[in-house]
Order: C-alpha cells, then sequence, then structure tokens
C-alpha cells in the first residue's frame, strides 16, 4: 500500500474542482476515475448535497475507491443521508432523519440530480464507509480524531450491522452512547453556551451550541477562544463540568486530517499534528488537499488547492 497520501477536503459535488485538483496533483484518467503511480487519495467525506455535479464526484470517488486508488471516510452529509432515507420499521411515513424543511432543502441538491436508483445505490454504497482511517501513521476522520467515540461508533456496527435500522434507531436516540459519539466524530464536539446566549451558524440557523477545537486543551479557555466560528460567541470562561469529555489531541499522537469545519483564508495546520482540508468548495472557496509523505509535524507548505478564494 502506498505510503504517500493526498488528503482531499469536502467535495460536496463540486466535480470540476475535484477533477482540476486531481490533475494538479499529477493523478491521470483510470476509467471514471484517477491513478496515480506512487500516490493514493484519502477522502474525509461530504461527497454529496450543495453543488452541481454530485452523480459525477460520486462516480469518480467510487471508481478511485473500487480500483484500490483511494480510500473515504464517511462525512455527516453521507451519514445524513443513509438517515434520511431509511424509514423506521413498521411506519409509512416516518425516517430516521425527519422530513422537515431545513433537513429537506440541506439535501435537495442531492434529491435533484440523483435518479431513484442512482441514490438507492449510492446510499448502499455509504453503508459501507468508516467512520475513521489509520494507515501507516496518519489518520483521517471526518470531524474529530477521538479514540472512545470512534470505539464506540465501531462497536456499534459490529453489533447491529452497517448503519442498519437497528444502528440508526441508537445513533440517533438522543441520550444514548452512540448518538454522542456520532456527533462527536461525524459532526464535531459542541458545547452548550451559557443560558440566554445563541449564535447564527454559516448556514443561517440558529443555534444555541459551538462547534469547539477539540483537539485543543479547553481548561482555563472562554467559549470564544475555543470554537470554531465568528466573533458573536460570548467571551466567558467555559463551564469545566461542561467539558469534561474534552481532553484534546496528544502532540505524540499520529498526525491526523479532518474536514467539515467550513474554513477560509490560506491552509495552515491547526496544530503541529492537526490540519482541516474542509476550505469551502461550496461557497466559492477552495478545494484543498493535503499531500503528506510520512511527517509527523503538519506543513502550511503541503497544501494545495483550487477554487475561487
Amino acid at each position: 500500500m502506498p505510503q504517500h497520501y493526498d488528503i482531499i477536503g469536502d467535495i460536496h459535488g463540486h466535480a470540476e474542482e475535484l477533477v482540476r485538483l486531481l490533475l494538479e496533483l499529477g493523478y491521470q484518467r483510470h476509467g471514471h476515475g484517477f491513478r496515480h503511480a506512487d500516490r493514493m487519495v484519502l477522502f474525509v467525506g461530504d461527497l454529496i448535497d450543495r453543488g452541481p455535479a454530485i452523480a459525477d464526484v460520486i462516480q469518480i470517488v467510487r471508481s478511485m475507491v473500487d480500483a484500490g486508488d483511494a480510500r473515504v471516510v464517511m462525512g455527516n452529509h453521507e451519514f445524513n443521508a443513509i438517515a434520511f432515507h431509511t424509514i423506521v420499521p413498521g411506519t409509512t411515513k416516518q425516517w430516521y432523519r425527519e422530513h422537515s424543511e431545513k433537513n429537506r432543502n440541506q439535501h435537495q441538491a442531492t434529491l435533484d440530480q440523483l435518479s431513484t436508483r442512482e441514490l438507492t445505490d449510492a446510499i448502499a454504497w455509504f453503508r459501507t464507509l468508516p467512520v475513521a482511517l489509520e494507515l501507516n501513521g496518519v489518520r483521517v476522520v471526518h470531524a474529530a480524531w477521538m479514540e472512545d467515540r470512534i470505539g464506540e461508533i465501531n462497536r456499534s456496527l459490529d453489533t447491529f450491522g452497517p448503519f442498519t435500522p437497528e444502528f440508526l434507531a441508537e445513533a440517533t436516540r438522543p441520550c444514548s452512547e452512540l448518538h454522542a459519539a456520532v456527533e462527536d466524530v461525524l459532526k464535531g464536539p459542541e458545547l452548550r453556551l451559557p443560558s440566554g446566549y445563541e449564535i447564527v451558524d454559516k448556514s443561517g440557523h440558529v443555534r444555541d451550541t459551538v462547534r469547539v477545537k477539540w483537539y485543543e486543551q479547553p481548561a482555563g479557555r472562554t467559549y470564544r477562544g475555543y470554537h470554531f466560528g465568528s466573533d458573536d460567541v460570548p467571551d466567558l470562561a467555559i463551564d469545566p463540568a461542561a467539558a469534561e469529555r474534552l481532553v484534546g489531541y496528544s502532540l505524540d499522537a499520529p498526525p491526523v486530517l479532518v474536514g467539515h469545519y467550513w474554513l477560509t483564508g490560506m491552509p495552515v495546520p491547526l496544530a503541529a499534528n492537526v490540519a482541516c482540508t474542509d476550505y469551502s468548495v461550496a461557497k466559492n472557496g477552495k478545494l484543498v488537499a493535503y499531500r503528506w509523505d510520512g511527517e509527523i509535524a503538519l506543513s502550511a507548505q503541503k497544501f494545495h488547492w483550487v477554487g475561487k478564494e
């Protein structure tokens, strides 16, 4: 197996940018996918929704995976799609992800672009995706590498089967350990804001929780300093009890690459051994890759990208 990996961030249906990035990285057409002589792509998930060419993205990525030229981890959009299209047994109009206006709008581009057959096939493939990968000294996960949470998901997959109705029933039960694990690993750990505080997120939704820098220690931090996002978060000390599950990511741990966080600007590592490759291609940003060649300390010089920003 190659030990040189190109970790590519959230694509969200932007096939044109994906093709441009792969070509610039030295990949060549191979069937419906792309191949490099001595490198492999690791995709961080969120292949679908929002963009104009979702079917093409799925075809390229799946072809590369089938040919052994890529691996892909599940993103929260793939998980949400599985839940959205899995009906609760014994019902006719109840799914594991509610068909609310908000949820449908988030998924609408995929519903519009894929035929029923294509959608059914894609959902079946999404069920086979791992939630995390560790290969030759590098880790890839969609939102947060948390050992105990990843272990909980994998044990539940062994118990219930790969994203089966039984798994989804437990994963969508708000007070379950599996629900907490899926939320943290695929959507990023969040902290509830102090009573009376709310923010408007990047999708325009009003929230009373914020995504946080899980790779750092929360002790002595404020909500504003510890979250991903804008400065409208209160600059108040974090309640230690609310953050006790957040222990940071050890500097001695293998480097980990994530997506998910809608970053902007020039790509740089988040920590010596943590980097994000999601730079908002679906909002006129960049489609970013990190070229990993065995280094323990990640470097800003290893990012490559295409896009409008």
